[in-house]
């Protein structure tokens, strides 16, 4: 961590493209350290393309192209010596529908610590129960820790992701509508999470859910689509950008036309 940087994330003019078609523009955004940074707009904006490219899940498909960067406490993740996977150890992601593996709770937790190999395996319990504790799942499951995942509600399986993000310790972590599958006693202790996770990282959370974003949002970036492009037409303090806003996002000054 880069104590001379005051933002967690920098969003430097980034330009996303695939197959040639443009998919987002010019994305300026700061990301500050400890608080919950939302991202909205109507559905093919590129909300989600965006986030992939702050943790350079987009590399994983060849046919996307970036222009511009993203700098981590101020250190570009994009530059050549960067070890994507100690990347993506550092900016955690929770997708939109829980990803849990046919295996023990244990194990999902831990499936990233063994992959990158850098917390010996006489520790894995003791990360187990930080990561479930911070996760708020501890109490839950602490009896059944061997038990298959695939028998937890869909609420707390993905509370059970947001644990085995939590695990690799991530100094900023990104969802992407994280609560949109969820009921709404599931999705309240998940919006609890995430309050409460901002107290140590950074949030970035995509949501169609104003009234969501009114509840844990600190500040706001709103993309809109002008000529079938993802662009920032407005970013600042929550309150503020949402204040009059109609409850139904695509009555925000807004074109709905699909990007991707």
């Amino acid at each position: 961590m880069n104590p001379q940087s005051t933002s967690a994330l920098e969003v430097r003019h980034l330009t996303v493209t695939v197959g040639g078609r443009t998919i987002l523009r010019d994305i300026c955004l700061s990301i500050g350290r400890q608080e919950v940074f939302g991202i909205i707009g109507p559905s093919g904006a590129g909300k989600s393309t965006l986030l992939r490219a702050l943790n350079r899940l987009l590399d994983l498909n060849k046919d996307y192209h970036i222009q511009g960067d993203v700098a981590l406490y101020g250190k570009s993740i994009y530059a050549a010596h960067t070890n994507v996977d100690d990347l993506r150890a550092r900016i955690g992601m929770v997708f939109q529908q829980p990803v849990v593996f046919p295996v023990s709770i244990f194990q999902n937790v831990v499936f990233g610590l063994r992959h990158q190999r850098k917390v010996r395996r006489s520790e894995w319990p003791s990360v187990v129960e930080r990561a479930l504790r911070e996760a708020s799942l501890w109490e839950e499951v602490r009896d059944r820790l061997d038990h298959s995942a695939l028998q937890l509600s869909i609420g707390q399986q993905q509370r059970l992701c947001v644990a085995r993000a939590l695990a690799m310790n991530p100094e900023v972590l990104l969802m992407d509508e994280p609560t949109s599958s969820l009921d709404v006693k599931s999705a309240g202790a998940i919006e609890a999470l995430i309050l409460s996770l901002k107290a140590t990282r950074s949030i970035v959370l995509v949501t169609h859910n104003l009234a969501q974003a009114r509840r844990v949002v600190d500040s706001l970036a709103c993309i809109a689509v002008r000529d079938g492009v993802g662009e920032i037409s407005a970013a600042g303090c929550c309150g503020n950008i949402l204040a009059g806003t109609p409850t139904d996002l695509n009555l925000i000054h807004m074109e709905t036309r699909h990007v991707g």
